[in-house]
């Protein structure tokens, strides 16, 4: 059996890239002192997300250091601050949120990078709220190889919709790599972050996706507060069967697990194959035949 040891991180990150990096970096030598050789990083782990969700520049009941923000710095794909993640990276597969600048626009990406360069990058497609006033949406979902196995990526609010990970599942995606900047809920939020209900929606796309798809999934997640927003935490490891390996709960923390992932996918997959025994044919509506 070849077992591989993977950990999804819940952590705090803002608009200082250098400060970020340090993070990161210390992020990375844990995990190689763990053994870790899949290691996923949250939603805009490089530059931070959006102060608010209420709009491009804050919205008007926004404070003005909201307002006036600039938003997280964007990078491209093919420039230094990715070779340097890849350099960080070394022999670790490492999947990283940032903003990604590209022909005149910016996306809210994620990219898979080890110290040979880029592996695969994706664009959020799904956007929450306001969150198109600050970024373009990207336009499909694919898997990749990886030294560690074929993954699909996706971001926060993209896992909402099941046709997102399916999309991966049948472009052969093994495992399932889902970063965020999950916040809690907006009105009446809960005392308790641990009995918030858009954590509990986090953690049921989380282990739903999982499952339908029979696939491992990784789950990083913002934590801590910045601008408006508190974050949920909750990073988790998630088998095909949709139980949950490691989490780290709403604090800052890495979980970590380890698993024989073709072994674990064909267990989850002998007896009932939901790629297997899909109906496509039968998937209809207004006339229209849904992949």
């Amino acid at each position: 059996m070849s077992t591989l040891r993977m950990a999804a991180v819940a952590a705090e990150f803002g608009r200082d890239l250098e400060q970020d990096f340090a993070t990161v970096e210390r992020l990375i030598g844990d995990a190689r002192e763990c053994g870790v050789r899949l290691l996923a990083l949250p939603e805009a782990c490089l530059g931070g997300y959006l102060l608010s969700l209420d709009g491009g520049s804050g919205g008007d009941g926004a404070d003005a250091a909201t307002r006036l923000d600039p938003g997280p710095p964007a990078l491209a794909l093919d420039g230094p601050e990715i070779r340097r993640l890849a350099a960080l990276a070394g022999e670790l597969t490492v999947v990283a949120g940032y903003c990604e600048a590209a022909e005149d626009r910016r996306y809210n990406s994620v990219v898979c990078v080890n110290g040979d360069g880029v592996l695969g990058n994706h664009r959020k497609v799904h956007q929450p709220l306001n969150e198109d006033a600050s970024y373009a949406s990207g336009d499909r979902f694919h898997a990749f190889d990886t030294p560690v196995g074929r993954i699909g990526m996706m971001i926060c609010y993209d896992k909402a919709f099941p046709e997102s990970a399916r999309a991966l599942a049948l472009d052969g995606a093994q495992l399932g790599v889902c970063v965020s900047a999950w916040p809690g809920a907006r009105t009446n939020p809960a005392a308790d972050l641990a009995e918030d209900r858009w954590k509990r929606r986090f953690d049921l796309f989380d282990r739903a996706r999982a499952l339908e798809n029979q696939m491992v999934w990784l789950s990083a997640n913002q934590a801590g507060s910045f601008g408006t927003l508190r974050f949920v935490g909750s990073a988790k490891v998630v088998d095909p069967g949709g139980e949950i390996l490691a989490e780290t709960g709403v604090a800052a923390g890495v979980a970590i697990a380890e698993l024989d992932v073709a072994v674990a996918l064909e267990t989850a997959r002998r007896s009932m194959g939901h790629l297997r025994d899909r109906r496509p044919e039968t998937y209809t509506y207004a006339g229209a035949v849904s992949a």
